[in-house]
């Protein structure tokens, strides 16, 4: 027998699939705040039509995040994120499509389906007191005009769900551990000349910056899965003229605070190769570890929700990129995440949502909260 509360949403199926469609049309690349506001508006519109209540709206930073609060709030943390890492004119290139059981388009996976999906598993609940929900426009680059809020509503709540999505396949693991990442810049400054008449008479910070470049790949340690990746790399402003200036992007990811900190040390300590250039590491954004313990309980209580819905056996596991759980972990509060998207492609031109997966990753989510609010009491 199906339960009942997977047959409601599995009833709601073609609403999900419409709104989540209504999102994915509005591209809202990080950087675009006016993109977020109006995209921020249209998931407003959904959850009133839901929850039956109008979410606060917040601005921090010019960017703007919704927050619903039912009762206290303080029982249950629900995170998502509208931005999206598209840039404007993604969805003419890559349209969203729903066929052969699949979703397709720019944001998708990466995490609209995750917001759908966890407005229509509220809205299977009778009783929200307790839960509260936030949704934010900067996670993509490392939340940091949200930053303090998340960790403000992580303090006063005893559990945190990411919305995130799935760790990718038809499986849909949910993520117990993350690493934490770390983002630092590189700048080098060097000397100004002529590229054709006297090259000699400067000091070319784009050589300076190719041997650091190779510096920086060597801090990795694959024994610790720590990962250390140059990025966008910059240098110069003219073809004929020595470069000046240069600079790259670094990502580290690692599993504990203390092989992040090796790196950043070690960054700080880099050397310039070529007379005449200096080096300044800017330390960007840092997010700590999602440690293992900190899902242990509830990734023990949404097995037994999927075991209820009869979905199979869940499964965890540890990745690599970050998330706003990471956050919420690191302040000391109970943290699942993945609970969002089944499918794949994150940021990537294959980004799917799996369709038949929608209503019952709703569904757990509506058990799970309902379990951690004490209350099986579902519409």
């Amino acid at each position: 027998m199906t339960d009942p509360v997977l047959s409601l949403l599995t009833q709601a199926l073609p609403g999900i699939i419409a709104d989540l469609e209504t999102l994915v049309r509005c591209e809202s690349p990080t950087e675009d705040l006016a993109a977020n506001v109006f995209c921020a508006e249209l998931v407003a519109e959904i959850g009133v039509e839901l929850l039956g209540a109008q979410p606060e709206r917040l601005v921090r930073d010019g960017r703007p995040i919704l927050r619903w609060r039912f009762g206290a709030g303080d029982r249950v943390l629900l995170l998502g994120h509208l931005d999206t890492v598209w840039p404007h004119g993604s969805l003419a290139r890559l349209p969203f499509t729903a066929s052969g059981g699949r979703i397709t388009g720019p944001g998708c996976f990466d995490m609209k389906a995750g917001l759908v999906q966890m407005l229509y598993g509220l809205s299977a609940l009778d009783d929200l007191d307790g839960v509260t929900v936030l949704i934010t426009s900067d996670e993509e680059i490392g939340s940091p005009s949200s930053r303090s809020l998340i960790e403000e509503e992580a303090r006063r709540s005893a559990a945190v769900l990411v919305l995130e999505a799935s760790a990718g396949g038809a499986d849909g693991a949910l993520k117990t551990a993350r690493k934490g990442g770390s983002f630092h810049r590189l700048h080098v400054t060097g000397r100004p000349a002529h590229a054709g008449l006297e090259p000699q008479r400067g000091a070319n910070a784009a050589i300076e910056l190719a041997h650091q470049i190779l510096a920086i790949a060597d801090l990795a340690d694959s024994a610790e899965a720590t990962t250390v990746t140059p990025t966008v790399a910059r240098a110069g402003q003219t073809t004929n003229t020595v470069p000046d200036t240069a600079s790259v992007a670094i990502d580290v990811r690692a599993f504990s605070v203390e092989e992040q900190r090796r790196v950043a040390e070690a960054l700080r300590a880099l050397r310039p190769k070529v007379p005449g250039t200096s080096l300044r590491v800017e330390d960007v954004t840092t997010r700590p570890p999602l440690p293992p313990s900190a899902s242990a309980e509830l990734f023990e209580r949404a097995a037994k929700a999927a075991e209820r819905l009869g979905l199979g056996p869940l499964r965890g596991v540890a990745v690599g990129g970050g998330s706003d759980g990471n956050l919420t972990a690191a302040v000391g509060t109970p943290t699942l995440d993945g609970l969002g998207a089944v499918g794949g492609g994150a940021h990537a031109d294959d980004e799917h949502v799996l369709v038949a997966s929608m209503p019952e990753r709703a569904a757990l989510l509506a058990v799970l909260v309902g379990d951690l609010l004490g209350s099986q009491s579902q519409s």
